[in-house]
């Protein structure tokens, strides 16, 4: 635990870095693969600090997460064995790698929507996608539209409240993201029926 904490304090303290992109970048990007550490946490304080710019840093959130998600895809497509159960293993998620089986099999592209929007590891998704051979096209779908709702919700949150979207996002931070699978799910549903 103490590790994580560093990790969150340097991440934090990075927000204002004149190289803060570049690591917010670099965040979502490792998140993705084995970084434990979301990319929201620079995100949310980079966004309160330069408002403006809260949708071009929810950008570089989307498509970095999204770049490593296809690395880990490979990495579990073809290395699940050496590199991706040991990421597994490290962080414990050996049971919701199961469970993620089962997701796949039943839900498919939902499942990889629903890993991309909620705490779930997004790291466990990318990883099993690839090993249970999820069809590339739908998981990089999948992954595009849950990683850019999650954090281009943040950045509407914080574009429009500011500082009062903080206090909310650090004590209801479940709930947007749950709040944003539904409206996925609402405009997905309205796309297929419309």
């Amino acid at each position: 635990m103490r590790l994580i904490s560093r990790l969150m304090d340097c991440v934090s303290r990075s927000a204002l870095s004149s190289k803060a992109k570049w690591i917010l970048a670099i965040v979502a990007f490792t998140e993705s693969i084995i970084f434990p550490l979301p990319p929201d946490l620079l995100l949310i304080p980079m966004a309160l600090t330069q408002r403006k710019k809260a949708f071009y840093f929810a950008t570089i959130c989307t498509v970095g997460s999204v770049l490593g998600g296809m690395i880990g895809y490979y990495i579990g497509y073809n290395f699940m064995d050496y590199v991706g159960m040991p990421i597994v293993r490290f962080y414990n998620l050996t049971n919701e790698y199961v469970a993620i089986k089962e997701w796949y099999d039943t839900y498919n592209a939902w499942a990889v929507a629903v890993a991309g929007l909620t705490p779930v590891p997004y790291k466990l998704c990318t990883l099993s996608a690839g090993a249970f051979k999820v069809n590339f096209g739908i998981f990089l779908f999948a992954s595009v539209a849950s990683r850019s709702l999650r954090f281009f919700a943040i950045a509407g949150l914080i574009y429009v409240f500011g500082e009062r979207a903080r206090y909310f996002l650090e004590k209801r931070f479940d709930l947007v993201l749950i709040g944003a699978l539904v409206l996925g799910v609402a405009g997905f549903l309205a796309l297929k029926f419309l």
